[in-house]
């Protein structure tokens, strides 16, 4: 009996085919890789508390017309009360978090952190909801962490806080409490609003991070008025990295569950290094490109793309 052959190119398109959430995971990453950028800008001028504030503030102000047009407000008004919670997890908490790191350390080692995030996410679903990963998805997590902490050691700034490890310490501290966080609201997002819009979840959240945010921020405002640079880098936060990021992520935890949507903070790290070079003349390693592949392929096996020791039919 024989058998066909499909080329690569065919099979692959068939794998993007049958998983569509793939494609919100890549572009995910390349916006949340962005938002590292225009969070070090930023959270400089405004200071930690009201970028972090005007940044959900943003975003909410571009969701919320946009879920009420496409007659989204009746979900939001029924499940209002999860969906502010889990805003403060998944928002306000951890961009106050990564806005106070940024005054300290890079948005390279930050990305790198943030990669952490799948482990917490694993942690957590597995003490919530007793998932214990199958081994090609633990294997998966450790290979896209070992990448991650391999483009750390050459490429992040771990030497970031030389000049003040106190300083750099309570950095790393609020970028893993902000992994954290993310970890706690994927599952709780799962736990509490499954089969709820994403629009409408993505909406509500950033209202909630809004009001949560506002008071602090109004009390630490920034003395001076922000530059330019700093105000776009904020639009672009509010807008792009989060108002349409969390319509993605929302969406992404429907399609594929927390886990997987969790990985995407393994291609940060990849996307952060990449605009890093292109708009900050930083160079790109060999050494940067072995990383990539590397969690590139911690991906692929934490989310179930490829799987390790299938059965052959």
């Amino acid at each position: 009996m024989s058998s066909v052959n499909h080329p690569p190119a065919v099979a692959s398109a068939a794998a993007a085919r049958s998983k569509p959430w793939l494609v919100d995971l890549v572009l995910l990453g390349a916006l949340w890789g962005a938002s590292f950028l225009f969070m070090r800008i930023a959270a400089p001028e405004f200071g930690a508390l009201p970028a972090a504030a005007l940044r959900v503030g943003i975003a909410a102000v571009f969701l919320v017309p946009l879920m009420l047009l496409r007659g989204h407000g009746a979900a939001l008004a029924q499940h209002w009360k999860p969906t502010l919670i889990i805003g403060v997890l998944n928002s306000g908490l951890p961009f106050a978090f990564f806005c106070f790191a940024l005054l300290t350390i890079n948005s390279g080692l930050a990305a790198v952190i943030n990669a952490t995030v799948p482990m917490f996410g694993a942690l957590v679903a597995w003490a919530w909801f007793r998932e214990r990963p199958s081994g090609s998805r633990m294997l998966g997590l450790v290979i896209g962490f070992a990448g991650v902490a391999m483009l750390a050691s050459r490429s992040a700034g771990l030497h970031a806080g030389a000049a003040g490890d106190h300083a750099a310490l309570w950095a790393v501290l609020a970028c893993l409490a902000a992994c954290l966080c993310y970890g706690v609201a994927a599952s709780a997002t799962r736990r509490h609003l499954g089969g709820v819009p994403p629009l409408a979840t993505a909406a509500g959240s950033q209202l909630g991070a809004t009001l949560f945010l506002a008071l602090p921020a109004l009390w630490f405002r920034p003395t001076q008025m922000p530059s330019t640079q700093a105000w776009l880098a904020l639009i672009a936060l509010g807008v792009a990295c989060t108002g349409l990021a969390y319509i993605l992520f929302f969406r992404l935890i429907e399609r594929a569950g927390p886990a997987r949507a969790l990985t995407v903070t393994f291609l940060v790290p990849v996307f952060a290094v990449f605009y890093g070079a292109v708009f900050l003349g930083e160079h790109i390693t060999a050494w940067m490109l072995g990383c990539a592949v590397v969690i590139v392929c911690g991906v692929a096996l934490s989310t179930g793309l490829v799987k390790l020791g299938a059965t052959r039919r």
